[in-house]
């Protein structure tokens, strides 16, 4: 799982499929509410806000 910001999202979804050989979702953190959880609110790769969760 990777919480990234739009510069990264390539980064990301490269890493997921060589980790897990398999096309990962993604999630927009700017839509999406979770009960349970709350997203890092920097990137995983850089400073900037994450406003993509890959999972």
């Amino acid at each position: 799982m990777y919480c990234v910001c739009k510069a990264h999202i390539e980064n990301a979804l490269d890493r997921f499929v060589d980790e897990y050989e398999d096309a990962p979702d993604v999630v927009d953190l700017k839509e999406t509410q979770f009960a349970d959880w709350d997203p890092p609110r920097k990137c995983d790769l850089c400073e900037e806000a994450a406003t993509f969760l890959v999972v």
